[in-house]
């Protein structure tokens, strides 16, 4: 193991012992899954606290999660809570399906096609479950 891998697995097991100690139920704390606990923000909840509250005349909250979702599908669509989550955000704020997939096609130039499969994955299984929710 180098400096830096050694290093770093104590800093992280540094981090769970506090953790463990301030809460004993995060021992078993996984991020997988954390998009559950996080509510999708009413459009207009995302529109005061994402756009007009800070730039009356600048991007729209819709604009703002699609340049978000471009991001995180071009570094790689490693983050897949983030990129559920906003998927769900984009879905409230507006955006159609069809303009969602575009986005993600789009960032196939820059993060690669496996990128664009895992995000266009991602963004199926919440379509799937927002129809199954019964939303838009």
């Amino acid at each position: 193991m180098s400096d830096f891998a050694r290093t770093y697995a104590q800093m992280m097991e540094q981090a769970a012992t506090m953790a463990r100690a301030m809460n004993p139920s995060l021992a078993e704390f996984t991020p997988k899954g954390f998009e559950k606990l996080v509510p999708t923000m009413p459009r207009d909840w995302m529109e005061a606290v994402f756009g007009n509250a800070f730039n009356p005349d600048g991007l729209d909250a819709k604009t703002r999660l699609m340049v978000t979702l471009a991001g995180l599908v071009a570094t790689g669509a490693h983050a897949e809570p983030q990129i559920t989550l906003t998927v769900r955000h984009l879905r409230e704020a507006g955006a159609t399906e069809k303009e969602i997939a575009e986005v993600i096609y789009q960032m196939s130039m820059l993060g690669g096609l496996p990128a664009m499969n895992r995000a266009l994955e991602l963004a199926k299984g919440v379509f799937a479950e927002i129809d199954e929710e019964g939303g838009a």
